[in-house]
């Protein structure tokens, strides 16, 4: 008989206490993601959301969440900027994203949604794994700072089940 083993995923990030502690690029992203969510279109939920992406050549695209009547027809923030970027350049490499909801009850940051972290994680499949950070900011609170996006999604899916 086979015993069951324990595994554990380690899971690491950096807690900022606010924006103000981290390079001024980080922050022009951190607002600029807040900018865009001002600009989302949530009538039904109320939950503006904004991101902001920053690629390896330095451009930076934003996104904010546009909802539909029909719930599973809208898209959020994040796939918004990244389908932004990698409509106009297939071979763009993301190097962070920042996600900010000016309306977060508390300070704690919101992360991305499962799709959106499925679609993260795609991304930095398809720019050969190169990860890409993520900042997840609370307006005048902290900001969660982690290595790769796909660190939010362990035994995630990929490709790779699908070629067999």
């Amino acid at each position: 008989m086979l015993m069951a083993t324990s595994c554990s995923v380690p899971f690491e990030y950096r807690l900022h206490a606010s924006a103000a502690e981290l390079p001024e690029a980080d922050r022009a992203l951190l607002q600029a993601a807040h900018d865009a969510a001002l600009r989302a279109y949530a009538p039904y939920s109320k939950f503006l959301v904004g991101a902001a992406l920053r690629t390896k050549k330095g451009e930076m695209f934003t996104g904010n969440n546009q909802e539909n009547a029909s719930f599973p027809a809208g898209i959020c923030a994040e796939r918004t900027a990244l389908h932004a970027a990698m409509s106009l350049d297939r071979d763009t490499v993301v190097e962070t994203m920042a996600v900010v909801v000016p309306s977060v009850k508390g300070d704690r940051p919101v992360s991305p949604c499962g799709i959106c972290r499925q679609a993260l994680l795609e991304q930095e499949v398809r720019q050969s794994r190169a990860p890409i950070r993520l900042l997840m900011g609370a307006p005048d609170g902290p900001v969660v700072e982690l290595k790769s996006a796909g660190a939010l999604l362990p035994l995630s899916f990929d490709a790779s089940f699908l070629n067999g």
